[in-house]
């Protein structure tokens, strides 16, 4: 069980501010890699929270290993976001403030493989023509990004 998850047995679904990180996967076609995710049904980004002792970096790297099955060979860092816009509430209730480092990743290694309890489907996706359902805090991190 992870920190966070520990949290919320604590504090229940009131708003937490919960760092992560999240990874804009670009391929050598420049299209960005989704993720169907199964909680929302909306894509987004490989990504997640921090758990105790991690670097932001680390949590970029693990959360693309286990949502997507690619290592990241090097990742560069993009930004921090954070603030209002980043506000969400999961449909199963629980509420967080996301203060969210993003990286680049165009070096990877790997077979694509969703993790069966995270996510429905992964799939590249052309910057110009990204599917409507992204997931709200993904939506404007891939906007900063284009």
């Amino acid at each position: 069980m992870g920190y966070i998850m520990d949290l919320r047995k604590l504090v229940g679904s009131r708003p937490l501010i919960i760092a992560g990180a999240s990874v804009l996967l670009i391929d050598e076609n420049e299209r960005l890699l989704l993720q169907l995710r199964k909680d929302n049904n909306c894509w987004g980004l490989a990504g997640g929270s921090m758990e105790l002792g991690e670097t932001l970096e680390d949590v970029a790297k693990r959360e693309l290993q286990e949502e997507t099955g690619l290592t990241a060979v090097h990742l560069t860092f993009f930004n921090i976001f954070s603030g209002n816009d980043f506000y969400y509430k999961y449909p199963h209730g629980d509420e967080a403030y996301n203060v969210i480092a993003a990286y680049i990743c165009n070096e990877y290694q790997g077979d694509l493989q969703g993790d069966s309890d995270e996510v429905q489907a992964l799939q590249f996706f052309s910057l110009d023509n990204l599917p409507s359902n992204i997931s709200p805090p993904d939506y404007k991190v891939i906007t900063a990004y284009k």
